[in-house]
């Protein structure tokens, strides 16, 4: 049985070698783009808390008259007499509270329960540098620390004063004027005190001469 082989046709040949249409390849077809936007959905109090807070911000807790306490963030160098602090509370809101409101403005190393000094009087002469200081709130209680040696300073809207406990969870007091019924000077203390003493002993006139 022999094999045989079949030859295309003319006709197919034809339509092989047939030439192929002139296509334009300067005229694109136009193209759609499909542009998604993803949402990312965050809360303002999530937000506030993954960003880091700003430098001028401390973390404070503030005392109020009816003995509540708010903690929060607050700028010290906005603190002015009869306008209120503007406290940003760890859950990112932000709250004004009047000053006559508040006794006193406590700036601590963490947030806690316990923010006030263990101690409110010093055992001896306290060694900073300054002037030591009783001050008595409206409803008698009292506190002792250290101010600078700045009449200009106790002439402001409130004082800052040093507690007596160095290692407690307040290394700051605020305490405006409005929660205050008077304050007491103890002493000067720390290098203000020796120069004192030194231009007393050298204001002295001499016995004998040499």
């Amino acid at each position: 049985m022999g094999l045989t082989t079949r030859r295309p046709s003319a006709k197919k040949v034809h339509s092989l070698s047939k030439p192929m249409k002139k296509q334009d390849l300067t005229e694109n077809p136009p193209v759609t783009y499909h542009i998604v936007f993803a949402s990312c959905k965050q809360t303002l109090p999530e937000a506030v808390k993954s960003r880091p807070s700003s430098s001028t911000h401390k973390k404070v807790v503030v005392a109020l008259a009816d003995r509540t306490s708010l903690p929060g963030y607050l700028n010290p160098a906005r603190l002015q007499q009869n306008q209120p602090i503007a406290l940003l509370t760890p859950d990112g809101e932000h709250r004004d509270i009047e000053m006559k409101d508040i006794r006193a403005i406590y700036f601590v190393r963490e947030f806690g329960d316990k923010y006030e000094p263990q101690r409110k009087a010093f055992f001896s002469r306290p060694k900073l540098d300054g002037l030591w200081v009783r001050l008595t709130f409206l409803d008698r209680d009292t506190l002792e620390g250290v101010v600078p040696n700045d009449l200009l300073a106790l002439l402001d809207y409130g004082v800052h004063i040093t507690p007596p406990d160095l290692n407690g969870p307040a290394v700051r007091i605020y305490v405006p004027r409005s929660a205050l019924a008077s304050m007491t000077v103890l002493g000067v203390v720390g290098v203000a005190r020796r120069q004192l003493a030194a231009a007393a002993s050298s204001a002295q006139p001499k016995l004998f001469s040499d």
